[in-house]
């Protein structure tokens, strides 16, 4: 508050005055407005740009929460360097800065949401890792912020999302496994309340009814997303009576951990179980069998979400209904030697 004090000093007028010019209040009449501006770009407190934009309410920013957390931290995950290149390449061409939220893992992601909502620190919002009831949809919606979620939620009215294909991976790696001859087949769901975990459960579920397969809940397993939940996953396949012959990971990374439990328990995969993960990370290439998984552009979709929240600020500045963009985003199996066995003595 030191820079709006001394402003307010310069000018003879309050702070609480300053501030609101700054900030484009509508209580604060056009000459103290200007006053206001041009001091702030003469004593150094704001550039000209930045102190006009707060005047008209633009800040040409855009906000990308993304959610800390253990798992997240203890993982090299590549997905949100490769989305944020794909979407800062397409705000560059409008002059537009993408402003990167980092919620801490010992913050609620909703009043974190929420304080930057409050300061106007951005034009439009991006949000991640939604969950199956999010009340950040419904915040951003009640104060008219444009955004775009990285996700899906039963939260909110229609609004813009853009989603990985989750259901597309089940629908694949469970038609897969079953042409090899599997039967039972392990499917791994995140342990929180994240939407895509109830996604990827419900879509496992339809592809086991399609091939005619009954549901059995003890092959369902809730784990952390990490290489240590693949290991603490190894043993509990092992465990399970009469157990699984193919497993579907819901996180690449966990491959890792998986591979190097199988091995302390005799379990060999590309042999004695069959293993696709979700996604292509690089790390788990160097692991033999190499794993079949599923690719995509991490860049293209980046650049889809950056142009899904360009249609929502450029309708909004035309005073018309913005478009509502909802994509599941497609992915692309790629076989390897994790599952390329058939078996044949299940019933």
């Amino acid at each position: 508050m030191k820079g709006i004090a001394r402003l307010a000093s310069e000018l003879g007028i309050s702070t609480g005055t300053v501030s609101r010019a700054l900030n484009g209040k509508p209580d604060v009449n056009a000459i103290t407005r200007d006053r206001v501006l041009q001091a702030a770009q003469r004593m150094g407190y704001a550039a000209n740009a930045s102190a006009r934009n707060l005047a008209k309410g633009a800040t040409n920013s855009i906000g990308f929460m993304i959610e800390l957390n253990p798992e997240a931290a203890s993982n090299s995950d590549n997905f949100f360097m490769g989305v944020f290149d794909g979407v800062q390449s397409v705000l560059r061409l409008h002059k537009l800065e993408l402003l990167v939220l980092p919620c801490p893992t010992d913050d609620d992601p909703y009043y974190y949401l929420e304080r930057f909502v409050a300061r106007e620190t951005v034009d439009a919002m991006i949000i991640s890792a939604t969950q199956r009831v999010d009340p950040r949809i419904d915040l951003l919606q009640s104060r008219g912020i444009p955004f775009v979620s990285l996700g899906r939620s039963s939260s909110g009215r229609n609004y813009s999302w853009i989603d990985l294909d989750f259901e597309g991976v089940v629908n694949q790696s469970i038609d897969r496994f079953v042409a090899h001859g599997h039967r039972r087949i392990a499917v791994t769901i995140p342990r929180n309340n994240i939407n895509f975990g109830e996604l990827f459960h419900a879509a496992y579920r339809s592809a086991l009814a399609r091939h005619g397969l009954p549901y059995d809940p003890s092959l369902v397993i809730g784990t952390a997303w990490s290489e240590d939940g693949g290991y603490e996953l190894g043993g509990s396949i092992v465990a399970i009576p009469n157990p699984p012959t193919a497993v579907l990971l819901i996180y690449e990374m966990m491959a890792l951990g998986l591979y190097r439990r199988l091995a302390e328990l005799g379990v060999k995969p590309g042999r004695d179980i069959a293993v696709i993960a979700f996604r292509d990370e690089p790390a788990a290439r160097l692991l033999h069998p190499s794993v079949t998984c599923f690719t995509m552009s991490l860049h293209d979709l980046g650049a889809a979400v950056a142009e899904a929240v360009l249609a929502q600020l450029s309708e909004r500045d035309a005073n018309s209904a913005a478009p509502i963009v909802q994509l599941r985003w497609p992915m692309a199996l790629t076989p390897r030697e994790s599952d390329d066995f058939v078996i044949t003595n299940q019933g």
